[in-house]
């Protein structure tokens, strides 16, 4: 008998809808994953749920276990943890995560998932990709002991940086936000906070994750001379200026873009995906990082929800879905 599943598809612009999907058999080299938890990433999924993803760039925003595409119809999304219902004996049973969408379950082949770490719980799980993101951005940015950092920007991405900092030795961070509700958030992570008129200046390091023109422009003004700006943010099909005259040369600045979609070329030659993966589920055994996620709702409600979080009408950094209930159809499990 077919087994089936419910999974979120991007039908348009704007416009979302929940599909009934047949479930493949699995291999045996495969797992079937009933869904535990999925996250909505808020910066780039609300970007491909406005439709705003250029055309030159549909190849390098696929996800890895994407349908349709764009401008849609497309399934599209990549945090996602659930348990393993079948497949190899070393997975039957574990909570793993996946770069899946929004789905009831699904079937992959085994390397796809990771195993979650017992110290991590399931709902923060989801938040492994954004993890990861940090992870690489780091690898880039090669901060060092006592150095002076400021993240601007205070989304999930930048929090999530701002949480890995705030472990290293010696060092200060400032997480800068125009949204004076995120001192709580830094709080939270151990980490200080300001607005971007009262920011601290002569840093060493400035991370940027604001995917605004007057965020990048505001962090190149924070640093010391010969300081690095590490560019996050991804700003779909908008156009941003900055102010390389004045004294960017004379101060010796460095610019430089940061992508979780390679291994940072400081560690390509040593650590695969997989291992900036695990790595990342491992350090989010820190109970801080629970502050990321703030809100929830439930599967059938991500046709509703989507424009709410697209227009900011919902202020989020990660969203979080459940899918207690969502038993992925009547014949899911093979039977009636």
């Amino acid at each position: 008998m077919t087994r089936t599943a419910r999974s979120f598809w991007l039908e348009a612009p704007g416009r979302g809808a929940v599909r009934e999907v047949a479930l493949p058999e699995p291999g045996p080299d495969d797992v079937l994953v009933r869904t535990l938890f999925s996250g909505v990433s808020r910066g780039t999924e609300t970007l491909v749920f406005g439709g705003r993803v250029p055309g030159n760039q549909y190849a390098a925003m696929r996800a890895p276990f994407q349908e349709g595409d764009f401008p849609g119809p497309v399934k599209y999304g990549y945090l996602n943890v659930g348990v393993v219902e079948e497949g190899p004996e070393r997975l039957a049973g574990r909570t793993v995560f996946c770069l899946y969408p929004h789905q009831t379950r699904y079937v992959v082949p085994a390397a796809a998932v990771t195993p979650v770490p017992p110290s991590v719980p399931a709902g923060r799980a989801v938040l492994a990709g954004t993890v990861e993101t940090a992870v690489n951005a780091l690898w880039d940015a090669a901060p060092l002991v006592g150095d002076r950092i400021t993240v601007v920007g205070g989304g999930m991405v930048g929090c999530s940086v701002a949480a890995l900092l705030a472990r290293f030795p010696g060092v200060r961070v400032e997480l800068v936000d125009a949204d004076p509700g995120r001192a709580e958030v830094a709080a939270a992570l151990g980490v200080g906070f300001a607005s971007p008129a009262d920011a601290l200046g002569d840093r060493d390091l400035v991370v940027h994750a604001s995917a605004t023109e007057a965020g990048l422009a505001r962090s190149l003004e924070l640093l010391r001379t010969e300081g690095t700006v590490v560019e996050l943010s991804w700003y779909g099909d908008r156009r941003v200026a900055l102010p390389l005259g004045e004294a960017f040369h004379s101060r010796r600045l460095t610019l430089r873009g940061s992508q979780v979609g390679t291994v940072s070329p400081a560690r390509a030659a040593t650590r695969t995906y997989a291992d900036r993966l695990a790595l990342a589920l491992d350090l989010l055994a820190d109970p801080a990082l629970d502050t990321l996620v703030t809100g929830e709702s439930a599967f059938a409600e991500l046709p509703e929800l989507m424009p709410r979080l697209a227009s900011c009408e919902i202020p989020a950094l990660c969203h979080r879905i459940r899918y207690d209930g969502e038993d992925g159809g009547a014949d899911a499990r093979g039977g009636a």
